[in-house]
Formats: structure tokens, sequence, C-alpha cells
């Protein structure tokens, strides 16, 4: 409702794999009528670069890959998709007309073309930010997420007064029933947990001993 209203919303991903698995999804959900269809900008020249490696590699693609592959789908495009390639390309998108969205890298916002997308956007109620993945302690979009009222970009104060939304479901992550599984039928003789914020990695330990 709130892009029909005329507004922005940003999507910070990763170049490689996220920006892939959104793309996929949006098309998915314009063909099945649930999402407006809008113009996608896919502004980051390694996602883009990504994007035509995973299209052109048939012979890694899942069998619902292949179906509409042979459906003569594009599976990575939305019906209105736009690549921004050059710089240029990426400021012209602060003079379009909304509604849009943008798809940039980095996904926690800790630099790339989506810093400037979300100093844009960010001061203005009409425009939505969606994180699509882990966001880690200190990152611009930690605080994003955890509601920060204003934030500093580029060494600017910037007003929060877009909506920040957190999407759980694109976590890449496997959750800690997956972790003891692969755990169990690997019988590892040493584990050290090297990723992640301590209180996560305790709990994991005290469940891996």
């Amino acid at each position: 409702g709130r892009l029909g209203g005329g507004g922005v919303m940003v999507i910070p991903a990763f170049a490689v794999g996220r920006s892939q698995e959104i793309l996929f999804r949006l098309r998915r959900l314009e063909g099945e009528g649930r999402v407006p269809v809008l113009p996608v900008y896919l502004d980051s020249p390694m996602s883009i670069e990504a994007t035509e490696v995973y299209r052109d590699h048939v012979e890694e693609h899942d069998p619902e890959m292949r179906a509409l592959a042979q459906a003569g789908v594009a599976p990575f495009r939305p019906a209105r998709l736009r690549l921004a390639r050059t710089v240029e390309d990426s400021k012209r998108l602060n003079d379009m007309e909304p509604p849009f969205i943008v798809l940039s890298a980095s996904g926690m916002a800790t630099g790339g073309r989506v810093v400037h997308h979300l100093k844009h956007r960010l001061p203005f109620s009409q425009n939505l930010v969606a994180f699509v993945g882990y966001q880690a302690t200190g990152t611009l979009g930690r605080s994003l997420v955890d509601g920060a009222p204003r934030v500093h970009i580029h060494g600017d104060e910037v007003e929060v007064r877009a909506e920040v939304v957190m999407l759980d479901a694109f976590s890449a992550h496997a959750d800690q029933g997956e972790l003891l599984r692969w755990v169990g039928e690997a019988a590892p003789q040493r584990i050290a947990l090297v990723h992640g914020e301590d209180e996560g990695r305790q709990a994991l330990a005290g469940a891996l001993r």
C-alpha cells in the first residue's frame, strides 16, 4: 500500500545469491498477482554480473528452474526489470518518479551504492526499506533494524522516517536443528565457532556439547 502511495522500496541485498533470490521471488509473486508490477532497478554491477552467471549456467539449475526455462520464463526477470550499470544510471534513480523498487548492495548497508539510496530515501515516510539477511552488530543495517531514529551516513545525520522491515524468511543460514543434525552425521573431532554473536555461539556450543 505504501508503494501505491508513491514511495520507493529499497532492498539492500548481497550481490551473489541473495539478489538473485529476490529477483526470482519478485517475478513469481508478480506472476501470481500477489504484488503490483513495478519498475525494479537492479543497481549493483556485481549483482548484474552474478545474475547473468546464474542465468547462463543452466547445468546448475534445479528442476523448478529448468521447468521455467523450458516454458520460456526468464527466472530472474520481473516484468519491469531495469539494470543500473553505471554510476550515472544509479544517480538517475534519485530523480525517478515513484513508485519503484531498488535492489542494491551491500546487504548490511556497510558500503556500495545502496548507502546512497538509503541516505536519499530514509528521511521520507512514504518509503520502505526491507532487509533480507542477517545484520551484524555495528553495521548501518543493524542500526536501522533496531529502530534508530537517526543514523550517520557519509558524515551527515539522517532522520529515519521511512518504514524499516526485516524479512526473516530470506535467511540463508541453517538453524540450530539443521546444524546439530549435520554434526551428528559428519561426526567432526573438533568444532570451532568463529562466526556470529557471542550469545548465539554460546547457545550453540552448549547444544553441541
